[in-house]
């Protein structure tokens, strides 16, 4: 699927370098993961997303936005050569798998619940026997490094519902990003219950990364790009198009 951001931003981007090129599609490996990507170009492709394709477009790219498992999908692009990758979370055990663009945005991360909220990891590790996190995300290695066991992490597959298995009591608590969980719970047949979310209580940058094997030009070019958004106010206007009010802790 061939893409370009929203025609504001894409005008606003060709205004500032000229013409586009007329190179070959660069392939952007992202799951469907609102709000921070999404798939769905008639409503933006989310907080991360479009600030990528805004970047891409900005120095005269295309974009081939492929969907695959994001398991498989961290595996090609890390094997592979000029594949690009978001929304990634620049972790120890990534760190020499692949190349590190640019840091498109924090990311915060709380565990969600619908009892009182714990507030720490040890807390949590004492109530908690059943927590939900993502399949393949960052979430799992942070718990992992909290001193969670395998048996209290429960890895959620792309389009398992963590909002309706709170309610069903198949998981005691969601470990997750602040922006995901307010988004998929405002989005769900619950929002009226009350959703508990506990501090902060782990954060890392979520970023455009590329392969080990990685075109240097295209590197540099983005990290230019994504930073000029970020400075001109941009980068921001456009995450905070997908942002919901956010409760008190």
């Amino acid at each position: 699927m061939f893409v370009v951001p929203n025609p504001f931003w894409l005008l606003a981007a060709l205004l500032a370098t000229g013409t586009a090129s007329a190179n070959e599609p660069v392939k952007l490996y992202m799951p469907d993961a609102p709000p921070l990507t999404l798939h769905h170009y008639q409503g933006g492709h989310g907080m991360v997303g479009d600030v990528v394709l805004t970047a891409l477009a900005k120095i005269g790219k295309l974009t081939d936005i492929v969907a695959e498992p994001w398991s498989r999908s961290q595996m090609r692009v890390a094997k592979g050569k000029d594949l690009l990758i978001i929304p990634l979370s620049r972790t120890p055990e990534r760190e020499q798998m692949y190349t590190w663009i640019a840091s498109v945005m924090e990311l915060e991360r709380a565990f969600f619940s619908l009892d009182e909220p714990v507030t720490s990891f040890a807390q949590a590790r004492q109530r908690y026997q059943r927590i939900g996190v993502g399949m393949g995300t960052a979430q799992v290695g942070i718990l992992q490094r909290a001193g969670f066991s395998d048996e209290q992490i429960v890895q959620l597959q792309l389009g398992e519902n963590p909002a309706h298995l709170l309610i069903l009591g198949r998981i005691d608590a969601w470990f997750t990003g602040v922006p995901e969980a307010l988004y998929i719970w405002e989005n769900s047949p619950y929002r009226e219950q009350n959703l508990r979310r506990s501090p902060t209580l782990a954060s890392t940058g979520l970023y455009l990364a590329c392969s080990k094997d990685c075109d240097a030009q295209l590197v540099e070019q983005l990290r230019k790009a994504i930073s000029e958004l970020e400075q001109d106010g941009v980068s921001l206007l456009l995450r905070q198009a997908y942002l919901p009010l956010q409760p008190d802790p």
